[in-house]
């Protein structure tokens, strides 16, 4: 198995998750203004790794502020296509970390592992996440209705978002 690389952004690093950022990870996917969207982490997250998912940390500085993670969602050549999802902490939203961690992340799918088109599907009442991934340029494709059940077990709607490479806002 490869080694994900680094990946580096003018102020974020994207470092491959290691189990010195664990008690961090955790900590901040259990923040309410995360969990909220994300769930309650599994027992043994993020230790046990997850098949044919690339998950990296996000540091800014030397801090660790964040998690995102890509998978390849389809790979039939015909319609090979990756998938993303990330968080922050929340003392760093609405600074461009989000926005920046994840042009970092499309650049590579894109530029060095020739993905052609991108998903993401936030809730739909995600505004904010949604404004994020439209600044990058991912376009609304629809509402999934019922799409996820919450960590109350009520079903919410997600929106499917999609970004060709070609659209890519760099």
């Amino acid at each position: 198995m490869t080694t994900a690389p680094e990946l580096r952004g003018p102020r974020v690093l994207l470092s491959p998750v290691s189990p010195d950022h664990h008690a961090r990870l955790r900590a901040i996917h259990l923040h309410p203004d995360v969990v909220q969207w994300w769930q309650n982490p599994d027992d043994d997250w993020p230790a046990a790794p997850e098949a044919g998912t690339t998950r990296y940390s996000i540091f800014y500085d030397d801090h660790l502020i964040g998690f995102i993670q890509w998978y390849e969602a389809e790979d039939n050549p015909d319609f090979r296509h990756a998938g993303l999802d990330l968080f922050l902490d929340p003392d760093f939203h609405s600074k461009g970390f989000g926005r920046e961690s994840i042009r970092v992340l499309c650049a590579h799918l894109i530029d060095d592992l020739a993905f052609h088109r991108l998903v993401i599907d936030p809730e739909v009442d995600n505004s904010v996440a949604i404004a994020c991934y439209r600044s990058v340029g991912f376009k609304d494709v629809g509402v999934m209705r019922e799409y996820s059940r919450d960590r109350h077990g009520k079903w919410k709607d997600g929106l499917l978002m999609d970004l060709l490479a070609r659209e890519f806002i760099r």
